[in-house]
This record gives C-alpha cells, structure tokens and sequence, in this order.
C-alpha cells in the first residue's frame, strides 16, 4: 500500500514515516482540545452548575439535574456517530475530524456565554441542554474520526502505539480543563467565581479550538480509504453494512466499552461531588488527584497500547477488565477513610494502572474489528451507544444509589461490577486481532 499527498502523487518512505507521525499528533491534539471541552463541562456539572443553573431544587435533585444534561450529550453521541460515521466511510477521515472540532468548540464557547436560571429562568436549563447536546454529537464523530486516522496511517507492527495517540487526548483534555478550572477556582472568591469566574474557561477555549483547526486541515487522508476508494469497495450504507456483515463484533465492542467508560466518569466526575458533598473534603483533593492522574496518563496510555503490539489486545483488555471491576469496593474503602494520600492513591490506580489498561489499546481493538469500508462507523457506533449505556448516566446513578442508601456505596459497587462482568464476557468473546492486516475493503 503506497501513501499519497493530496496532489495524488507517491509519498516517499521518508516522507511517509514523517505523516504517520503528523497524523498521531494531530490527532491527539484535536482530540485534547476536544475532550478539554466534554470535561470541563463534566467538572462544572458537579462543582457548579446545580446552584446557577437548577437553584430552586434541593442540593442532591439540584446534583442529578446537572449530571442528567451532562447525560443529555452521551445520548447524542451514538446519532453524531452515526451520521459522521457515514460520511466519514464514503467521503472521507479528514473532513470529520475538521467538522467535529468547529461543532465542539462552537458549543462550548457558547456556554460561557450562557444566561444563568437568576436570569432566564427555567429557559437557561434548556439552553444548557441544547448546547450538550451539540457537543455530545459532534464528540460522536470526533473519536472515531481521530482513531481509525492514526490507525490507517501507523506502521503494521504498531498500530497499538499510534492508536493511542488519540486516546492520550483524553488526559491531555482532562489536565487542561480540570487545571484552566482548578487556577481559575482559586485565583477568586467563590461569589467571583459563581458571578462570572467560571465563564472563562469555556470561552477561553477559541484559541484552542483555532489551534486544532490549522493543524488538522494541513493533513493527507488516510491512505487506505483512498485507495478502497479506488478500487470502488466502498458501500453506500455502512450502517447497514455493519448490521449485515459486523453485527457481531458491533454488539462485543458495545459490551467492552461498558466498564470502561463507567469507571472512569466515576473518579472523574462523580468523585468529585462525593468528595465534596458526603465526605465534606476540599475539592482541590479530587481536582489535584485528577491533574495527577493526567499526567501520569501521558506514559500509562502509551504503556499498555505498545503492549498489546507486543503481547496482544485481548491480554492487555482482559486485565484491564477484571482488575478495574475487582477494585472498586476497595477503592470507596481507601476514599472512606478521609486520607488524602489513599484518596489520591486510590484515583491514580484506578484511572491509571487499571484503567488505562482498557482505554490505551481501545482504539485500535475496536478499529480492527471492522473492515476500512465501514471502520469509522462500526467503531464510532460501537463506542457511543457503549459510552450511553455507561459513563453517560454513571455519575447520575451513583449520585441517586448514593442518596437511596444515605451516604452508603454498597449500591454503586454493584452497580460498577455488573457493568465489569459484561465487559469481561465480551472481551473473552472477542477475537484477537493483532496480528490483522488491515486492507482496504477486509472484512473481518
């Protein structure tokens, strides 16, 4: 398979190893940008909006009212990750991820922009909701976009480590946001920062969003979508491919992604408010352990993805499964102690030792699952409708479980670990696929 620049002319061998590393930064610079603007509104769900934007309701109603708009947009996830998924498969990867990016940070520029309830009324509430939903759609097309990028245009032998180039996004989103919060929040009094103060890291996000489009619009398009599509391979529905040829491999990837996503909107977003609200700590504790978390994420990712080059994906997944649902009861035990060393111990294990065993190798597991003419959909569609069914309502159910047992966490554990036993299952289910070739139009 030989790369081309956009003028059709062959890439050399250098110039080639040159774009596949363009390509990885590239994307995990979008997707950070991205992810900088899903997270910090996850932030703000649990630390501020209840008070500005559902007032009237009592603290825990006003609490699940925040985490349920930040559900709003998990739900559209699987609709963006459809249609982007579509298009992506029949015109192409480059012209999603330029797409994605405008719909994201318009979105949240938007929200700092946004009449509160002392203002509107009732209206702010739909209003914040309109514009989460905006987000979760255009976020429904950016990872799938972001990853089957890095993975078309990697080296056969490391596709596991390009593949995560876009994963380490993520923490890079999360250290931005959760920092840009973290000074704003204690740079001010809390009336400044509840008047006005928190506006600014949602606007400030347009020069990021500047940033991502110059590099983003400056790459090649995948080469084995080029070439599919002159060999005339693709499908006009490949929604309906998937159903007809990868029905399995979609229904697995939903189930694989499950706990995944649950733990880790548990200890970064519903850690937070429980941190605050049951066991009365700072919330610099759960903020400071999260940037922690990020940075260590940056080797973690990285770690485990290069791994499964070496060992396998399905080795690397299925521990990441069974250790991450194994730990969460001794997890809410080292948070009860009130210790913030084991607080911010417990985090970092959770997120970066037994997490990212999951998240780091997700991409390309997922992405080798599908053939390149319906790649971007499979993938993009398995992803979302698993983040819906998971991390989209996590923090909303722990936070409910939580005020039904009084304080207790028996609830969330078994509500985390039935999540764990699906992934594992699917996970032993699925096949091993890093060994693949991944030529354009292979069905698997």
């Amino acid at each position: 398979m030989t790369a081309r620049a956009a003028d059709g002319h062959a890439l050399s061998a250098q110039a080639v190893k040159v774009e596949h590393r363009k390509v990885a930064f590239a994307s995990l610079i979008g997707t950070a940008i991205e992810w900088y603007d899903y997270y910090l509104y996850g932030t703000c769900a649990a630390l501020i909006f209840p008070r500005l934007f559902f007032p009237s309701m009592d603290a825990w109603v006003g609490t699940i009212a925040a985490f349920a708009t930040y559900a709003v947009g998990f739900a559209a996830r699987p609709v963006g990750a459809a249609v982007f998924g579509h298009f992506g498969d029949r015109i192409g990867r480059k012209a999603i991820l330029v797409l994605s990016l405008w719909m994201m940070g318009g979105s949240t520029i938007a929200i700092g922009f946004l009449p509160t309830y002392a203002s509107v009324g009732a209206w702010s509430a739909v209003l914040l909701s309109v514009l989460r939903l905006i987000q979760g759609f255009a976020v429904g097309g950016e990872w799938g976009s972001a990853v089957v990028m890095a993975v078309e245009h990697a080296p056969a032998n490391r596709r596991g480590l390009f593949g995560s180039f876009p994963q380490i996004g993520v923490p890079a989103g999360l250290l931005m946001s959760t920092a840009v919060f973290f000074v704003t929040s204690t740079s001010m009094s809390n009336d400044d920062l509840m008047a006005w103060g928190w506006r600014i890291p949602f606007i400030a996000s347009i020069v990021m969003v500047l940033v991502g489009m110059f590099i983003r619009l400056r790459l090649h398009e995948s080469p084995m979508f080029e070439q599919m599509k002159r060999r005339r391979e693709d499908v006009k529905a490949p929604a309906l491919e998937v159903m007809k040829t990868h029905r399995r491999a979609l229904y697995l990837t939903i189930g694989m992604k499950l706990l995944q996503n649950a733990v880790f909107y548990l200890y970064s977003v519903f850690m937070l408010s429980y941190l605050t609200g049951t066991l009365k700590m700072d919330r610099s504790v759960g903020l400071g352990a999260i940037l922690l978390s990020s940075v260590i994420g940056f080797v973690t990712l990285p770690g485990w993805s290069y791994l499964s080059d070496l060992i396998g994906r399905k080795k690397v997944y299925l521990f990441g499964t069974i250790a991450s649902t194994a730990f969460v009861a001794p997890f809410f035990w080292m948070a009860q102690t009130g210790s913030v060393a084991l607080v911010v111990t417990g985090m970092v294990i959770g997120l970066n030792v037994l997490h990212d065993a999951m998240y780091g190798p997700q991409a390309v597991y997922f992405s080798e699952l599908f053939g390149t003419n319906v790649r971007l959909t499979g993938a993009n569609v398995g992803y979302a409708i698993g983040s819906v069914l998971s991390g989209g309502f996590a923090p909303m159910i722990a936070t409910a479980l939580l005020k039904y047992q009084n304080g207790g966490t028996w609830g969330i554990t078994v509500y985390i670990v039935t999540l764990g036993v699906i992934s594992i299952v699917c996970t032993l289910l699925a096949r091993d696929t890093w060994k693949d070739r991944l030529e354009p139009g292979t069905q698997h």
